[in-house]
């Protein structure tokens, strides 16, 4: 009889609904034009998945973030309340990077759990975004956060591979498989996974505030699976020197916290086109808006000296770090329109900002580009800025210098995150503007605080000083990968041009891989309302040619459009600013033909000025034509680039 008992007791246990796993709920998120779909699952995990045209991108992929004391958002989850808006806004930037209105349009899922947390998923036409947020009292500590992207198959991949949390995210973008990318390997973001017969995915993230950056390392439970890796906020520092401050110790946990906040946007930009990542404004929408008056900020050009060791020729002065040789390059800049000048490494004393050297007279320097109407920006290293903040500023600002070019963060944890706002913030409040150098990748404080105009980041052409890495295909990778995070000080410019063939490492008189006209494609193809000159005035105003079109290319844009594009191949951009349109092209080591359709411009001539390829180009990379022509919107414009070769034109209305 007690078994009969029993197993009626064990038969209402198992029918019990408490004994059984809680059904997942699932949620279905469409972008405004129902290309793309994000599909949420709430059960004993929250999972996401993504479709693009019906194609599956993203497999279900775990959301999670873990807290001390053992709890984990994401995990055993009741949705509590899920609400969904719509927008379809313009946003008007303050600096115009791509263009002066940006659609700021998207359909929004937000799911509120028990608990106190939500997390909040947004679909766009160009991609996706998810990010947590929280309704904490106080502050908390997150120990860490799961953020898988899940592929549905081994597809290839741009994988910018680091060796160390300790970097300036200078890297070369490998193009290998998603089963290579084991638990032991990790990038920085961007990475862009090529999705067979499908669009390009360029994961990064945006809106990093008060928390530790992402990066990509392998899943040991699936060959191809990516999983974020985040540095550990930093406990003890082993300072080697003035600028390189390694983390000798971490916590174990990312960041101590507000309660009350929401998170950095994890992101998927998807791409149907190639040149869809060079136009998607995806980062800046996701960005917080900034606050208060920037109609102060000024984009531009600036002529550099470190990249060409400050070397003239023909002058009567000894050339250096010393007064007379910035007066030239002032007067150089004035002369040909270049709104700044960059004193870079060498006018103060090394660990002592407050300290200028002996050849320098700053009072002289900084009268001379009063008279001449032309801004003054400081390098300075990170660690020495901050060790001498305020006394520091305040100099800069009683110099009345324009900007800052702050170096050698080399670090994404909480605590120089922080740093980065800090500067952002305080630099405003003294009109200044501000290039990260040694800097992880933009995550949208440009929008944020317009006042930065501009990051490293980047492989740049500095590297040509010392490595053979920056080759054209490399330059014609780069603005779909790390372009499609913020504008990058790339530093273009290079007047010595050693094409394909006959480039040589020389860190005093340096040259560039590809062709002249590889060069000034730069500067309509990348993207930095902050745009080096790189090479010495000297070299410039031995080329009257090519200065006409850098005195006349501008920083920002009222438009842009992506004529056409491959990954790695080539890539051709148009831009216009005002009524003018700029154009510029650039190719791999692989000659090319274009046709271009121009039925985007007004049904009027324009008087053309081209600057393309010269008939020995391979051979000599210094080789180049200026043509004139006058084209009507119904012509069909023929574009010839050489082996690592380039191609621009400016477009007036006649």
């Amino acid at each position: 009889m007690r078994h009969g008992i029993m197993s009626v007791v064990l038969f209402a246990l198992i029918l019990a609904p408490a004994a059984l796993p809680a059904p997942a709920k699932d949620y279905s998120l469409f972008s405004p034009n129902k290309a793309i779909e994000v599909k949420v699952a709430v059960g004993p995990a929250v999972t996401y998945a993504v479709t693009f045209r019906g194609q599956p991108i993203v497999l279900p992929s775990a959301v999670s973030m873990a807290l001390y004391a053992g709890r984990v958002l994401g995990r055993e989850a009741k949705v509590r309340k899920d609400t969904r808006r719509s927008v379809n806004d313009m946003l008007l930037p303050v600096v115009t990077q791509k263009a002066a209105k940006v659609p700021d349009v998207f359909n929004e899922l937000t799911l509120e759990f028990a608990g106190s947390y939500a997390l909040i998923f947004r679909a766009y036409d160009d991609g996706v975004a998810y990010r947590f947020a929280t309704s904490f009292p106080g502050e908390i500590t997150v120990v860490s956060e799961q953020a898988e992207f899940a592929f549905a198959r081994d597809h290839k991949l741009y994988f910018p591979e680091e060796e160390s949390f300790q970097s300036h995210q200078e890297r070369i973008f490998k193009y290998i498989s998603l089963s290579e990318v084991t638990a032991k390997k990790f990038s920085s973001c961007p990475a862009v996974v090529d999705i067979e017969g499908g669009p390009k995915v360029a994961i990064s993230e945006a809106d990093l505030e008060d928390y530790a950056g992402l990066w990509l390392t392998g899943a040991d439970d699936s060959p191809t699976k990516l999983v974020g890796k985040f540095p550990a906020y930093p406990l003890k520092e082993d300072q080697k020197n003035d600028r390189n401050v390694p983390v000798a110790e971490r916590a174990p946990y990312l960041a101590k916290t507000a309660g009350k906040r929401v998170f950095p946007w994890r992101v998927l930009m998807i791409a149907a086109h190639d040149g869809d990542l060079i136009a998607s404004p995806m980062i800046y929408r996701l960005a917080k808006p900034s606050t208060g008056n920037f109609s102060w900020v000024r984009p531009g050009k600036v002529a550099w000296d470190w990249w060409n060791d400050l070397n003239l020729r023909g002058v009567d002065f000894r050339a250096g770090v010393n007064t007379a040789t910035y007066k030239y390059f002032i007067d150089f800049a004035a002369a040909t329109g270049i709104e700044y000048v960059i004193l870079d490494e060498g006018w103060y004393k090394l660990g002592d900002l407050l300290s200028v050297v002996p050849a320098i007279d700053m009072d002289a320097i900084l009268a001379h580009a009063r008279e001449k109407n032309v801004g003054v920006i400081l390098w300075v290293v990170w660690k020495t800025l901050d060790d001498q903040f305020g006394p520091a500023m305040e100099q800069f600002t009683k110099w009345g210098i324009k900007g800052l070019k702050v170096d050698f963060m080399q670090r994404d944890d909480q605590w120089m995150v922080n740093y980065y706002y800090k500067v952002a913030a305080e630099a405003a409040k003294r009109h200044l503007l501000l290039d990260f150098h040694g800097a992880y990748k933009p995550t949208g404080l440009y929008r944020t605080f317009p006042n930065v105009l501009t990051s490293e980041g980047v492989k740049g052409l500095e590297h040509s000083k010392w490595s053979k890495d920056v080759t054209p295909e490399h330059d014609v990778i780069l603005p779909f990968t790390r372009m499609a995070a913020g504008p990058m000080d790339f530093t273009p410019g290079a007047m010595i041009n050693g094409g394909t063939k006959n480039f040589q490492i020389n860190y005093s008189q340096p040259m560039s891989q590809g062709t002249r006209c590889h060069q000034l494609g730069m500067y309509v193809v990348y993207e930095s309302p902050l745009q080096m000159l790189s090479d010495t005035p000297t070299n410039y105003l031995r080329e009257p040619e090519c200065l006409a079109f850098l005195s006349q290319v501008p920083t920002t844009w009222d438009e842009t459009r992506v004529l056409d594009a491959k990954l790695a191949d080539y890539v051709f951009v148009a831009r216009r600013k005002g009524t003018a349109w700029y154009l510029g092209a650039m190719t791999d080591a692989t000659p090319r033909e274009f046709t271009l359709d121009l039925s985007f411009l007004e049904d009027r001539p324009y008087d053309m000025t081209i600057w393309q390829d010269g008939l020995n180009a391979d051979r000599d990379g210094n080789d180049y034509a200026m043509v004139k022509k006058t084209l009507a919107k119904t012509e069909r414009l023929t574009v010839k680039l050489a082996t690592g070769g380039g191609w621009v034109a400016i477009m007036t209305l006649k």
